[in-house]
């Protein structure tokens, strides 16, 4: 039988193009690359590894790691690439041809930047997730690919230590189409609007995450739901309202007086003023009631003109008198100095507390935020927007948000928060709560103790960056909240390179849910089942589905068949995600070349 030539060549051109597109090896599996040099590239990679989607991992980071990062070699089937420039040379030496997505999560906005542009010359398909601080730039540059998510891993923590500081739930909001969802306790929530329960105590100290929606009479109060968005103020608002009004509550002029005095005068100076006053006082009333003089106001002039040194000599008076009008007289003399030495005292303490920012004595249920990189940047703001009084501390006079500070109108102490005489100077025994967020586990940990040394009830929410020690030290040391912001970050960049329909990451406790929506392909094991096997106790809860004209259902009967182009949306963690669009897509069927 002859052989069509035109057909071989297609065929032939058809197998070499399809073996361009493979590695070397014949390993057919999607390749990810990750870019970066702080905690977050280990946490991302170690996402990305354990999600159990069968992909090849490549993680870029430069020669030198800093020294809390763990060791990227640790993780099982990823490879390790050195290099100290994101350039076309680096990504070609990494393999991006080909690749199906690039994470570029170094610290630095231009670094990533710059690195994308680069990526895209070597991969131009390339799905991009970029780490960006700055919102403004991020904005932009995420209209400048056509492929790419922006995320930023202060913005998404940011907002769970404002929470933890107030003691309220994190204040994440997810916009979905045609309505908002939150989360929140149940006891925050009227029944009508809770959508799903997202945490449930099983009666043994345990929680379970996604649970079927318990029995009215086994429901707790400090459960967390996932609701409806009404307009109702969040949590942490209400908190900070209640803070602000209880704070305006206690104020006291006559006390806040005396704590601005202490704070202006040395303990010398202040004794001798007040011995001085003391004795005037005493000497004036022994003069007024030997004298016989008449009313309060008579007391007082005879005192002051004397003290000032106005009075005659009266050789009529009796001893105590004229003992008295001579005492009186020594003393003025005395308290004028040393009330000119209190005036200029103070003044000058005034300007080098203010040079060092220190805090006044008089400031009382604030908020002290230590450290002003991306993270506490974006706290500080987020608690100023709150209306509440925040005192922040870095060691660093150019840290970030020093500039943000000082627009703010926030004291800002240039100091080591890990001395206790710093914490003083923030004045933390009358504080509200302590968040420390600077990038140094250790002076971290020991600003916290400190502070519970200094005032043991204070509220101290701390950032360690291995969540494990993280926990075991809320345990052990009694701390309220500690939180890893690579580990909360973390899972909302996995998600974005390997589902592009995952709408946004709540946090919840230690773990990240994904709310997502998952579309039913033709031929899949989804298509024409009832919607309610698309839903899993303790792994995916749906919460809506739409129909090919895209109105959304939110109420949906769980007998309804699913057809080919719905979207289930679901809030699912990541196991309970792969595993529905696995269901929701039609298995593969292999390539046979003729």
């Amino acid at each position: 039988m002859a052989v069509d030539p035109t057909r071989e060549v297609s065929r032939r051109s058809l197998v070499s193009r399809l073996r361009e597109g493979l590695p070397r090896n014949g390993d057919t599996r999607p390749h990810f690359v990750v870019c970066g040099a702080d905690a977050l590239v280990y946490t991302v990679a170690e996402e990305l590894a354990n999600t159990g989607h069968r992909i090849r991992l490549t993680v870029v980071i430069p020669s030198k790691l800093r020294a809390d990062v763990p060791d990227l070699g640790c993780l099982r089937g990823v490879r390790v690439v050195r290099a100290d420039r994101l350039d076309e040379r680096t990504f070609r030496a990494a393999g991006l041809a080909g690749a199906a997505a690039l994470a570029l999560v170094m610290p630095d906005d231009v670094v990533n930047l710059h690195g994308a542009l680069c990526a895209q010359a070597v991969e131009p398909d390339l799905r991009l997730v970029i780490r960006m601080f700055n919102s403004g730039l991020g904005y932009g540059v995420r209209r400048l690919f056509a492929d790419c998510a922006v995320l930023s891993d202060a913005g998404m923590a940011a907002p769970a230590f404002v929470a933890a500081s107030l003691g309220e739930v994190a204040p994440t909001h997810v916009r979905l189409p045609g309505r908002t969802v939150y989360v929140a306790r149940r006891e925050d929530v009227p029944p009508e609007h809770v959508i799903c329960a997202l945490t449930a105590g099983d009666g043994a100290g345990r929680v379970n995450v996604l649970p079927a929606e318990p029995a009215p009479e086994a429901r707790r109060p400090a459960d967390l739901v996932l609701a409806e968005a009404t307009g109702r103020p969040a949590g942490q608002t209400l908190a900070a309202e209640r803070l602000a009004r209880a704070r305006k509550r206690r104020r006291r002029p006559l006390a806040t007086f005396g704590r601005a005095l202490r704070a202006a005068l040395s303990r010398k100076l202040g004794m001798a003023v007040m011995i001085t006053l003391a004795v005037t006082a005493i000497s004036g009333t022994v003069l007024a009631h030997a004298d016989e003089v008449d009313g309060f106001w008579q007391s007082i002039y005879v005192t002051l003109l004397t003290a000032v040194g106005s009075s005659d000599v009266e050789m009529k008076r009796d001893a105590v008198a004229q003992a008295a009008q001579l005492v009186l007289t020594i003393a003025g003399l005395a308290l004028l100095p040393l009330i000119t030495a209190a005036v200029v005292e103070g003044m000058v303490n005034a300007r080098l507390a203010l040079s060092r920012g220190a805090v006044p004595d008089d400031r009382e249920d604030h908020i002290i935020v230590v450290g002003l990189g991306n993270v506490g940047t974006r706290v500080l703001r987020q608690l100023v927007d709150l209306g509440l009084e925040v005192v922040t501390i870095d060691r660093n006079p150019d840290a970030r948000g020093a500039k943000v500070a000082q627009q703010l109108g926030v004291p800002f102490i240039v100091g080591d928060a890990a001395l206790e005489e710093t914490l003083r100077a923030a004045s933390v025994a009358t504080s509200k709560a302590l968040v420390v967020v600077s990038t140094d586990d250790v002076t971290n940990l020991q600003a916290a103790l400190n502070a519970r040394d200094v005032r043991p009830d204070l509220r101290v929410v701390l950032r360690l960056f291995d969540d494990d020690f993280a926990q075991r030290v809320q345990t052990a040391f009694n701390i309220d909240i500690s939180r890893s912001v690579s580990r909360l970050a973390a899972p909302a960049f996995a998600a974005a390179m390997l589902e592009r329909d995952v709408l946004a990451t709540i946090p919840v406790d230690r773990h990240a849910l994904l709310v997502a929506a998952v579309r039913v392909l033709a031929g899949s094991p989804l298509a024409g089942a009832p919607l309610g096997q698309a839903d899993r106790e303790l792994s995916v809860r749906v919460i809506g589905v739409s129909t090919g004209d895209e109105r959304v259902d939110w109420a949906p009967d769980p007998r309804r068949a699913l057809a080919t182009g719905d979207r289930i949306f679901v809030v699912a963690r990541r196991a309970g995600l792969r595993a529905l669009v696995e269901r929701a897509t039609p298995p593969a069927e292999p390539l046979v070349l003729d």
